[in-house]
């Protein structure tokens, strides 16, 4: 079995530290995290990770709602560089499914990373329907 250990970070110079380390494989990130960070213009910031991360995979996260702008977002994401992942979260802010989202970039050879949980209420509700 093979480990792999990517930092959820979007801070610049922590990203720099952890991008030497070995044992760091990538990055992945999202839009409250950049935020948090000091991020003011989504895609300029990712470009700057992106210049400190260029051999090591990071995931940048589409930030729209609705399914035409994620399947925009994630296809101007990609063009970003080889070693970006689109990240997708299976359902949006409404809690409807990103299937066709997910199949319309995969279908394009697009690379994703699909967050299945994103927030503390929504695993409360998904986990009390498994009891």
């Amino acid at each position: 079995m093979s480990i792999k250990i990517f930092c959820d970070i979007a801070d610049l110079k922590i990203i720099k530290k952890f991008n030497k380390k070995k044992i760091v494989k990538g990055f992945t990130t999202n839009p409250s995290l950049m935020r948090k960070a000091g991020a003011k213009n989504y895609q300029l910031y990712s470009k700057q990770l992106l210049q400190i991360c260029n051999k090591k995979p990071i995931s940048l996260e589409v930030f729209a709602d609705d399914h035409k702008s994620m399947i925009e977002q994630g296809k101007k994401i990609n063009e970003w560089g080889k070693n970006v992942y689109v990240k997708v979260p299976v359902v949006n802010s409404k809690n409807r499914f990103s299937g066709k989202i997910i199949k319309e970039l995969n279908s394009q050879n697009i690379k994703l990373n699909i967050t299945a949980v994103y927030t503390s209420n929504q695993t409360k509700k998904n986990f009390k329907s498994y009891k």
